[in-house]
């Protein structure tokens, strides 16, 4: 089965896909949206491969990868590349040449692929920066994809500030309206954010520092260390607990329904082995789809 991934490359969408050697061709058609009009990429990619300087250099690429390349009919397209008469697409050079780096499908995924050494040189084509970014691009890809753990430690720290937000801003307009300063608005983040760490972790973020003082040299706090079941109960805590703070609802009552809350959701997660799920499933998807 073709394994299909994406990269991002200056704000475009471009498709990755590996064959059954493992090798990845990338997605040239995807690659003319970021400089051009999409329904010109089948000509640009036509002018590019009659271009001398390409012949050579996919001719190269397969005397050294493809064994049954045959070298003879490349020669005769190297000596005719240039001419005002020469003309050549994907498909002639791959059924005249038996090439097996770049080639053109129709279909869910249609369009003109290339293994990323070339698709890498038809980047410099469209610009030397746009070559750089889908270098850099591939490599971020590359480097999660070896580094599954990465990934959901990625997913943690976003999934910790996926509802940060909703949870400060209610926790600002309570200030507003009690006329708090500055100084006392940070001890009262403070505060909030420490009772809901208390309510998952059992301690608070200095009291966490203190005990891991190892990962808290490497700048690292209480919830990037989280398992997956205490971010998604954190998550959802922090949602409840900015309605209870609008209701008005003192701390130590808000603690006592967040623990209950707290202990009953980690139940349910620890039954439906959540964790496992998420690992299962997550090195498949990129952070934002999955918290979509």
């Amino acid at each position: 089965m073709v394994k299909t991934r994406k990269l991002s490359v200056l704000s475009t969408e471009i498709s990755v896909v590996t064959g059954s050697n493992n090798d990845d061709f990338i997605c040239l058609t995807d690659m003319v949206k970021a400089s051009d009009d999409e329904s010109r990429a089948a000509d640009i990619i036509k002018n590019w491969i009659r271009n001398r300087a390409t012949i050579e250099f996919l001719g190269a690429w397969e005397m050294m990868y493809n064994p049954n390349f045959k070298v003879v009919k490349f020669d005769h397209f190297r000596k005719s590349a240039g001419l005002p008469t020469f003309t050549m697409s994907v498909t002639n050079w791959v059924e005249d040449t038996n090439a097996i780096g770049i080639y053109s499908k129709s279909g869910r995924y249609g369009g003109t692929y290339a293994h990323k050494d070339i698709a890498f040189e038809f980047g410099a084509a469209i610009s030397p920066m746009f070559k750089l970014y889908l270098i850099k691009d591939y490599q971020r890809l590359k480097e999660e994809e070896s580094n599954p753990s990465l990934l959901q430690w990625q997913a943690k720290r976003f999934l910790t500030k996926a509802n940060y937000t909703i949870h400060t801003d209610a926790i600002q307009s309570k200030l507003k309206h009690l006329g708090y300063k500055r100084a006392k608005e940070v001890l009262v983040y403070a505060q909030e954010a420490d009772m809901l760490n208390m309510v998952v972790f059992g301690c608070t973020a200095k009291e966490w520092e203190q005990q891991n003082p190892q990962l808290a040299k490497k700048r690292m706090n209480i919830r990037e260390t989280a398992s997956i079941a205490q971010l998604l109960i954190l998550a959802n805590l922090e949602t409840i607990n900015a309605e209870l703070i609008k209701r008005n609802i003192l701390r130590a009552d808000r603690f006592r329904t967040l623990l209950k809350i707290a202990e009953e959701q980690m139940k349910t997660l620890k039954e439906r082995d959540i964790e496992h799920q998420f690992r299962k499933q997550f090195p498949e998807n990129n952070v934002g789809k999955l918290l979509e």
